[in-house]
């Protein structure tokens, strides 16, 4: 089937109007093609889509959830063979079969895929909630459906914003007020800073930062641990202050950009990926300076700093409520999971750790159906027991 085609049918699935023979074809693509695409922008979205049943600009952004959904990786196969090799799957490719297959008559002869075994499952989908901490100690669940408000502080339950007030008087920087939120496993919070900035906070994080800026002074934040995106307000419009992220191990300097780092406390790297603009990153030993498009690896073990290029798609798609796995190991998948749907994994064969996967999945999916794609390479199986998960 050409490209033009499969396009074709790809929107007319997405808007609901394909025929059971149409889905049939689809679903046969994209078992036999090995033509896959990948989507990960609304500019590439729109790109593909471009040319297609009068595609623009507003309607690629609008479909560009659903086709992330259906976004795959070219298939791939390991180099070296071994009592455990296997064939590289693209999950988002499965995932549509499985969706797609619903359309169809229960008698077609479709894939079917074994269920993982569930001896009593009690896991929720992860939501927005996190622990404010005020400057005196005292603390404020905030959580998705209620509201709290303050003089400075204003949420409705997904977000926390600060309003734009600074300390006008340099002396005042040592009586600035620090609060903090703390994202629990299974919770992801948005903070929008006094002066601007957004913060995206994913589970199991924390992160300090004062109620209001100082005029002539740094605008200072701490991620204590955990992950969060910064959208940096530019300095240009906070009198030319700059911004400063400070962990135990790095400091990050920027004027105004977009970056992500991830720092668990259970990781042995810290991990900072420039999606634009420009950063200093300093540890004990070096400076250096990331350009987009580039992640740093800093080696909490050794000290060492690695930079390299990166789809930063792949790294930052958390924010957007996606999950993106390419070329991961089940280790650190399995690692991502936990923390969203706050379940412990526990392998049975400590090399199955090391197995190789890819796909994309909404972060509102129940993990039962992740679980269920991934059996589906017939490569690991799972046993869910309450919150513990046998890899096995």
């Amino acid at each position: 089937m050409k490209s033009s085609k499969i396009k074709e049918l790809i929107i007319k699935y997405i808007k609901e109007d394909c025929s059971k023979k149409e889905v049939k074809q689809i679903i046969a693509y994209f078992k036999h093609s090995k033509d896959f695409f990948e989507v990960p922008t609304i500019e590439d979205t729109y790109q593909f889509l471009e040319g297609v049943s009068g595609m623009d600009e507003s309607e690629a952004s609008r479909m560009h959830d659903k086709i992330l959904e259906i976004a795959a990786q070219k298939e791939k196969t390991p180099v070296k063979k071994s009592p455990f090799y296997w064939r590289y799957v693209t999950m988002a490719s499965v995932a549509l079969i499985i969706a797609l297959t619903i359309f169809l008559d229960k008698n077609d002869t479709e894939p079917q895929f074994t269920n993982p075994i569930v001896v009593n499952n009690q896991i929720q989908k992860g939501t927005d909630k996190a622990l404010l901490t005020l400057e005196n100690g005292s603390e404020v669940a905030l959580k998705k459906g209620t509201k709290y408000q303050t003089e400075q502080i204003k949420s409705n339950g997904e977000e926390i914003v600060y309003q734009k007030t600074r300390n006008q008087k340099p002396e005042a920087r040592n009586q600035i007020a620090y609060n903090t939120l703390t994202t629990p496993r299974g919770g992801q919070f948005q903070i929008t800073l006094a002066d601007g900035t957004k913060v995206w906070l994913n589970s199991e994080s924390q992160i300090k930062y004062p109620v209001a800026f100082t005029d002539g002074k740094p605008r200072q934040v701490e991620l204590i641990y955990g992950e969060a995106y910064f959208d940096v307000s530019s300095s240009t419009v906070n009198n030319g202050a700059e911004f400063k992220v400070i962990h135990s191990k790095q400091e990050i300097e920027v004027l105004g950009t977009e970056f992500n780092v991830k720092a668990y406390k259970d990781d042995y790297k810290i991990i900072t990926t420039l999606v634009e603009g420009k950063i200093s990153i300093k540890n004990k030993s070096k400076e250096i300076l990331l350009k987009p498009n580039q992640k740093l690896l800093l080696n909490l073990k050794d000290n060492t700093l690695m930079v390299e290029l990166v789809d930063t798609y792949n790294e930052v798609s958390w924010k957007s409520g996606f999950f993106s796995f390419k070329d991961m190991s089940l280790l650190e998948i399995m690692n991502v999971l936990s923390r969203w749907y706050d379940v412990n994994f526990i392998f049975k064969k400590e090399q199955d750790k090391n197995i190789l996967f890819g796909g994309i999945f909404k972060k509102n999916q129940n993990l039962n159906d992740i679980i269920d794609i991934i059996e589906s390479t017939n490569t690991v199986k799972f046993e869910i027991n309450n919150k513990n998960i046998i890899v096995k």
